[in-house]
């Protein structure tokens, strides 16, 4: 589904920056995020100092559970098919409830 990647540290020259690399749907927030986005952060000790690579991995929907979630994330979507519509009503009804005119107040 997605991938982001975030180097930061001592790159290039004396001053520390970060890089980020991005590609495909990415989850920020929300009990999905939980489920669906697998994070790792390793440390580089170099020379100059040390480089921190996160990576994060959007996983896709799996029914059986075995590489990805069960659950399908909420803003999905899935249409029924319609009922059969030969099964009518016998006697169709409605209500219908008369007003009643309100009454004048007597003094």
């Amino acid at each position: 589904m997605g991938c982001e990647v975030v180097v930061s540290g001592k790159l290039r020259g004396l001053r520390a920056k970060s890089m980020k690399f991005v590609d495909g749907l990415m989850i920020h927030s929300g009990e999905p995020k939980n489920l669906y986005v697998d994070t790792a952060v390793r440390h580089v000790l170099l020379r100059q100092g040390v480089l921190g690579i996160k990576v994060k991995i959007m996983l896709p929907l799996d029914p059986q559970g075995k590489c990805g979630p069960k659950v399908p994330l909420p803003d999905h979507v899935s249409i029924a098919e319609p009922k059969d519509s030969d099964a009518k009503l016998e006697h169709p009804y409605s209500t219908c409830e008369e007003k009643q005119e309100p009454q004048p107040l007597s003094a």
